[in-house]
């Protein structure tokens, strides 16, 4: 099946194994975006609450992304840049809330922290392991795989910072972690925005072409 091996970038998602595997993650992502969330407001954590609204960025542009399956390739190329686009305003809020809590500093609850973390991990690594053999495709089936990624990432590095934070019982690492987050938000933005818009531009020039002829 094109696709399955991560290596047809132009795979656009069309199976219904995929499809399946979409609804999962999507489940998966909704529910530890309830947990994290409460986690976080209730830790004090920035980190587990940078993490959690990740869950839920995700929930929603993995709904949008099973949507646009199978619609044309400029549709496609729109959404993957508005789920680019989000990521960047997610990013941007990570900042501003971060660098509010440095004036605040309260040090997060490291059990907490920890133990949500582990869950989160782990719940991310099955999204990641259900979706490695599609982490090649369009920009967005790519940017459904860069966002699970991401994920899985942020919450090793959260685990990281709760065995800081109860080492230290400082809340630098806690903050430092949720910039580190912020920073790998931008990141995907740029990948999915310039993937997204290269394939915009592919499904312009043919009517460009045309337009010359004519």
């Amino acid at each position: 099946m094109a696709g399955c091996c991560g290596q047809d970038k132009n795979f656009d998602g069309m199976s219904d194994t995929y499809k399946r595997i979409l609804w999962w993650v999507i489940g998966i992502n909704a529910l530890m975006f309830v947990v994290e969330m409460g986690a976080g407001l209730s830790a004090q954590s920035q980190a587990l609450q940078a993490d959690a609204l990740d869950f839920l960025g995700d929930t929603l542009t993995y709904g949008i992304s099973l949507w646009v399956i199978g619609k044309s390739l400029a549709l496609r190329s729109n959404v993957a840049m508005i789920k680019g686009y989000s990521l960047v305003l997610m990013s941007l809020w990570v900042f501003g809330s971060t660098l509010y809590q440095f004036f605040i500093f309260t040090t997060p609850n490291a059990f907490t922290m920890g133990s949500v973390a582990i869950a989160a991990c782990i719940a991310n690594i099955i999204s990641v392991l259900l979706l490695v053999r599609y982490k090649d495709g369009d920009a967005n089936v790519r940017s459904v795989w860069l966002c699970s990624r991401n994920d899985a990432i942020g919450n090793l590095i959260v685990l990281m910072a709760a065995s800081g934070v109860w080492f230290t019982q400082s809340a630098w690492l806690d903050l430092i972690v949720a910039l580190i987050m912020a920073g790998l938000f931008l990141s995907s933005a740029w990948q999915i925005l310039k993937q997204a818009s290269s394939e915009k531009l592919a499904t312009q020039v043919p009517l460009i072409a045309k337009d010359d002829q004519g």
